[in-house]
């Protein structure tokens, strides 16, 4: 049950939408707050999507977030959940009020949009359900569009598999010295379990692959509800976007990945990805903007950092071909050369490269779900790639990367996820010719958690290295990336944590690559000699493209 017609008539036409999504305006009609029995704010507080005046803060009510209905244990009837952001941690100096309506429709998560906030500073800001306050988070506005700014701190992450280990990664990320979180997808993984970390079991309700909106719910809260992830949202905001497990293993546009067969059906299929899809915008600090319309929902997005630097938020899922010779990873496959084949669809590719032409930016960043670099993982004749990435779609690739050349892209930053593994790379205009020229830069994050504890090296990562001339660095280990960068240099930090399957491991910077200014491509600033016993790799996955089954 929802809001009733008679509700919704009470904020007029042009506020309907608004308490839909829980971002009305604090003059809207109150509704009755329920004696709470538990804590309704288990799943944190969050905020993201900065703009220089403003940011979307999100939290949901859940006191019992593991209820098998998807619905936090939440009565039927709409909440309303006020705010406040001020300029300070104790709320001496609040510079913002305002509520807003959380409904069942979507599982009682609230978006509010703040606008009127002061430029390129930090606030802070706490929700409050009747006498219940929420936790304290901290977000930063950016700053305006083309005001000089010396310098920008910001992170990214992926995959962060529950079930295969704990995510020490983020206790150390909510402690650095940062400006942003970039999450570039995995967030939660759909496939079913049977033992969690350590041989803890979950509940029935997690052991079966994710279909509907009650269990992509459920897996959002599990996940959710850790500790250090509620830390590391609470401490800045993020830019997040998807890539394929939000919804199923490989999937692509309309077509299904990996998962479950009786989702062949396309009209099954479709249900099953507006599930997802409303899921992970109830859980994630999405502005209006982002809210799906049936299976669809536009995560393509531009954020400008001052003068320094603007970040693309790509969508590699929605709009693309399905994947060549069957998305595996192959050898002699012509069908990827095809050039009607595309990752992003002709208008999310022309809304890009007409960026390119506009941004005045230093730094111009493509935060970015799968490989962009041609990754061959055979050292021998011939070249084996996985056509899930950009080597599956090369005309796509080559477009992008020849008109960041041909309009003046002064720096081209690919920011990437998805392969559980840390490399730094130099990207060309075309591989097919062996004196194409470097035109950016590549940087892979490694998995939060998937994958298992890993390793400093492995046998993939030899061949890699053996195999790639392009690619300067390779690591398997857990962790996430730190990014410096100012007028001059982009300094890019892999920090990385020895062991994820039990709790306590310390946080270290595995090595550091830069790019300078006006100079494509990747040099390595620093890295140590590597542990004389590296920690085991135990469950690595079997490719460096290829999504954890």
């Amino acid at each position: 049950m929802g809001l009733s017609r008679r509700q919704l008539l009470r904020f007029g036409a042009a506020g309907s939408a608004a308490v839909l999504v829980g971002a009305s305006a604090a003059s809207s009609g109150r509704f009755r707050t329920p004696r709470w029995s538990d804590d309704p704010f288990t799943l944190g507080v969050a905020s993201g999507d900065p703009t220089p005046d403003g940011v979307v803060l999100w939290t949901r009510l859940a006191p019992d977030p593991f209820a098998p209905d998807g619905h936090g244990g939440m009565m039927n009837h709409p909440v309303t959940v006020d705010y406040e952001v001020a300029d300070d941690e104790l709320f001496r100096r609040v510079v913002v009020r305002g509520s807003a309506v959380a409904s069942r429709d979507l599982a009682h998560s609230v978006h509010p949009e703040i606008n009127g906030l002061a430029p390129d500073r930090w606030y802070y800001y706490r929700f409050r359900a009747g006498s219940v306050i929420s936790p304290v988070g901290r977000t930063r506005t950016a700053p305006p569009p083309g005001l000089p700014t010396a310098r920008m701190r910001f992170g990214f992450a992926s995959c962060q598999s529950w079930s295969s280990g704990y995510y020490t990664a983020y206790e150390h990320l909510a402690r650095e010295d940062l400006d942003l979180v970039v999450h570039l997808g995995d967030y939660i993984y759909e496939r079913a379990w049977i033992q969690g970390r350590q041989g803890l079991s979950t509940g029935p309700e997690f052991q079966d692959e994710t279909v509907d909106l009650p269990t992509y719910r459920l897996r959002y809260a599990l996940y959710k509800a850790e500790q250090p992830l509620r830390d590391a949202h609470a401490a800045f905001p993020w830019l997040v976007t998807m890539d394929d497990h939000e919804v199923d293993n490989n999937w692509a546009a309309d077509s299904p990945g990996l998962g479950i067969d009786i989702h062949l059906v396309p009209a099954l299929f479709r249900r099953r990805r507006a599930a997802a899809f409303q899921a992970m915008y109830e859980h994630q600090p999405l502005r209006i903007a982002q809210l799906p319309r049936g299976s669809g929902m536009h995560l393509h997005r531009r954020y400008r950092f001052g003068d320094l630097a603007e970040i693309t938020m790509l969508d590699t899922r929605q709009y693309r071909t399905p994947q060549a010779c069957g998305g595996n990873v192959t050898a002699g496959c012509d069908g990827r050369f095809d050039p009607d084949r595309t990752i992003l669809g002709a208008r999310q590719r022309d809304w890009l490269l007409d960026g390119f032409a506009a941004s005045p930016a230093r730094w111009q960043i493509l935060g970015n779900q799968v490989g962009m670099s041609q990754t061959d993982i055979d050292p021998g004749p011939g070249l084996t790639v996985s056509t899930d990435s950009w080597d599956g779609y090369v005309a796509d690739r080559n477009t992008v990367l020849g008109a960041a050349a041909d309009r003046g892209v002064r720096n081209l930053v690919v920011i990437t996820g998805d392969r559980h593994q840390n490399h730094a790379a130099r990207l060309r205009r075309d591989y097919a010719d062996p004196e194409s020229p470097v035109v950016a830069a590549e940087f892979t994050g490694t998995s939060i958690t998937s994958g298992g504890d890993g390793a400093d090296m492995n046998d993939i990562g030899r061949r890699l290295l053996a195999a790639n001339p392009d690619l300067a660095f390779f690591n398997a280990q857990r962790g996430y990336v730190r990014v410096e960068l100012d007028h001059g240099m982009w300094r890019n930090d892999f920090r990385v944590v020895p062991y994820i399957r039990r709790q306590g491991a310390p946080i270290l910077t595995r090595a550091s690559f830069v790019v300078q200014d006006g100079v494509p491509g990747v040099q390595e600033a620093w890295r140590p000699q590597p542990p004389v016993e590296p920690v085991p790799e135990s469950d690595i996955s079997a490719g460096p493209t290829r999504g954890t089954r």
